[in-house]
């Protein structure tokens, strides 16, 4: 039985890497800082502890949902009593945005995969701004176009890539822009990452295996990955330099 949600408020609001992540956000990208501190500045993030349910699937669709760190589940729960996984969704990725924007309830349930950090936006601030700024709407609008390019953009990462560089450039998206070095940290269950990459749990071990190789470690859901630059001609080799 899952445990009962257990929101813990921060004491403080966005800090400075937070606000880095939802100006850099598909959703976001395009919306000038001054609107997003009117949406989000008086926010504070709210953590969330491995399971714990962010709602349930039948609450009202309120708000949706930026994740600053950390793993979302959604899933749907089947007249037998199964689990059918709806998405899984990191850092910078927004989540219950559809709903939101159409009203009425959550059509499935969101649990955190991971020690997790989110930031809700709120239903009645957001569609306040949008009233009062008649150049909101188009500009989310393009973020949103951005935000189908860049899942066209993983849809063909899926088709064409191998198993293991199918894999890396998972996690190089993860990285941050111009790091040398950087950690990831997975969901605890695999199995979620393995279907969000097309694959299987199995192929999914035999791919970290692989990118050992190239300076990855894998310590339970920690990625240390010791040279970016290495990992990225991995994944896109020159054509002289290329291998299947």
């Amino acid at each position: 039985m899952r445990e009962a949600r257990d929101i813990h408020q921060a004491g403080v609001a966005l800090d400075d890497a937070d606000w880095r992540t939802l100006c850099a956000s598909a959703m976001f990208s395009e919306v000038h800082r001054d609107i997003l501190a009117r949406l989000c500045g008086h926010q504070h993030p709210a953590s969330y502890a491995p399971h714990q349910l962010i709602f349930s699937q039948g609450d009202r669709a309120d708000g949706f949902f930026l994740v600053l760190d950390g793993w979302v589940k959604l899933f749907r729960s089947t007249a037998s009593g199964d689990e059918a996984i709806v998405g899984v969704f990191t850092r910078g990725e927004t989540f219950a945005e559809a709903v939101f924007f159409l009203g009425g309830a959550y059509p499935a349930s969101a649990e955190a995969a991971s020690h997790l950090r989110l930031l809700k936006i709120d239903a009645g601030r957001f569609n306040e701004a949008i009233e009062n700024d008649t150049g909101l709407a188009a500009t989310l609008l393009g973020s949103v176009v951005q935000h189908t390019d860049r899942l066209f953009a993983e849809i063909a990462s899926l088709k064409l890539l191998s198993t293991p560089r199918r894999l890396a450039d998972f996690l190089l998206r993860q990285t941050p822009p111009g790091a040398g070095n950087a950690t990831v940290v997975l969901p605890y269950e695999k199995a979620l990452l393995a279907g969000r990459l097309g694959m299987t749990p199995e192929s999914l071990s035999r791919a970290l295996a692989t990118l050992r190789k190239l300076g990855v470690d894998v310590v339970r859901d920690h990625v240390a990955i010791s040279d970016v630059a290495r990992l990225s001609a991995f994944v896109r080799p020159s054509r002289r330099g290329a291998r299947s």
